[in-house]
């Protein structure tokens, strides 16, 4: 199948575009609608008449909708289609640095999760000395502490609290959940995700269950970056065609 639509010289009927991209015919008329392909030209008879260029655009669509979710990859590819060379290849770029702030975020989830084993097999539980307050911990974090507060009430992180005034401090251990928590967060997992992952902590085996989670997203994103590679060449193609406007409608 690839490299079919590339190699034929004709027009292609949307039934054509349809089984070389792995798209439904209406799939490929509601894509063309949102203005994710290049608009089709029309047979003398109103027949929509389309080129390779929309089976490459609707591939490197695929690509960038398993990376990144289909709304980004619908601007994505009106940006690689309407911009430069230079301005398609930092949007490019752009994706691939996301993944990688989300492959970053979950790796340090998983060194937060070992410095709470860490701390749980210690014999002293940690000194006073290790406790941080709200605003060290937000700085360490790089989020506000109107963040951690926010954490707090929806029971991501509980501080413990101490003198008079009440006033917010953090011990190893929860300094190492909020850690998990920010990572989450980064990493695009919504309060109730994170709250059962946090939750899982707390009970038997939670971290090998917190383990195996993390696991399972450093392996999506994975996932989601080869299939940002696989639609490379595909993108490349809408680039070069946006310098070449016949191309599209050959």
């Amino acid at each position: 199948m690839d490299g079919q639509a590339s190699s034929r010289r004709g027009p292609l009927r949307s039934i054509d575009v349809a089984r070389e991209s792995g798209y439904s015919v209406q799939q490929v008329r509601d894509l063309e609608r949102l203005r994710v392909i290049p608009p089709a030209t029309r047979s003398a008879k109103g027949y929509r008449r389309f080129a390779a260029i929309h089976v490459q655009a609707l591939r490197g669509y695929r690509g960038l909708a398993q990376a990144t979710g289909p709304v980004v990859a619908r601007r994505v590819l009106a940006e690689l289609r309407s911009g430069t060379i230079a301005q398609a290849a930092a949007a490019i770029s752009e994706v691939h640095a996301g993944l990688g702030r989300e492959r970053a975020q979950a790796l340090r989830a998983q060194e937060a999760l070992r410095a709470i084993e860490a701390e749980a097999t210690a014999s002293d539980g940690g000194r006073a000395g290790d406790a941080m307050t709200i605003t060290e911990l937000a700085a360490a974090l790089g989020v506000r502490p109107s963040t951690l507060r926010y954490w707090e009430q929806e029971g991501l992180v509980n501080p413990e609290r101490v003198t008079s005034l009440r006033a917010r401090r953090y011990g190893p251990a929860t300094i190492g959940e909020a850690r998990i928590v920010a990572a989450l967060r980064g990493s695009g997992y919504g309060i109730p995700a994170v709250r059962e992952i946090t939750a899982t902590l707390h009970r038997l085996e939670g971290v090998e269950e917190t383990r195996r989670i993390l696991d399972r997203r450093l392996d999506q994103i994975g996932a989601r970056t080869v299939a940002l590679l696989r639609a490379g060449a595909d993108l490349a193609a809408v680039v070069e065609a946006v310098q070449e406007p016949t191309t599209a409608t050959a």
